[in-house]
């Protein structure tokens, strides 16, 4: 009797969204996302370093569910560069800062790419309305866990 190997690798998602108004007040929510079928083709691509790294965090106003084909955010209002991108482990953790004026709105979906526009997106994520207003900035910090 032969016996088989079988291993399950699993990519997961969670998102911690601070929102911080002109007077310093926070408000933090959290969520977790879609690691879409292009996500892990970049994953598996990686493994031998051909695509360009993660590099950009973009926020939009989409509120249809993550799907495996999603390739762009529904509807994009911000993109900016990563602040930090950093593994340890099996995880990976990246950060990005929304300044005052930059993707302001009634913010409901996020996902991590690897380029200024364009680019391969890696996950997705949608969640009730977060309100950023033009005074306000938003921080998020994905990890990104393989497991």
């Amino acid at each position: 009797m032969s016996e088989q190997l079988k291993e399950n690798l699993e990519v997961r998602g969670d998102l911690t969204i601070v929102l911080t108004d002109k007077y310093g007040h926070e408000r933090v929510y959290r969520h977790t996302n879609l690691v879409v079928t292009s996500g892990k083709t970049f994953i598996a691509a990686r493994m031998v370093g051909t695509p360009t790294a993660m590099s950009h965090m973009a926020i939009g106003a989409g509120t249809t569910a993550p799907a495996g084909g999603n390739t762009t955010l529904e509807s994009e209002l911000g993109r900016v560069t990563l602040t930090s991108g950093t593994s340890t482990g099996a995880v990976v953790t990246y950060i990005a800062a929304f300044p005052a004026g930059t993707g302001t709105g009634s913010v409901t979906e996020a996902g991590i790419l690897n380029a200024g526009s364009g680019g391969t997106l890696l996950c997705r994520s949608v969640f009730p309305v977060v309100n950023k207003g033009a005074d306000d900035g938003m921080s998020i910090t994905w990890q990104i866990t393989v497991s």
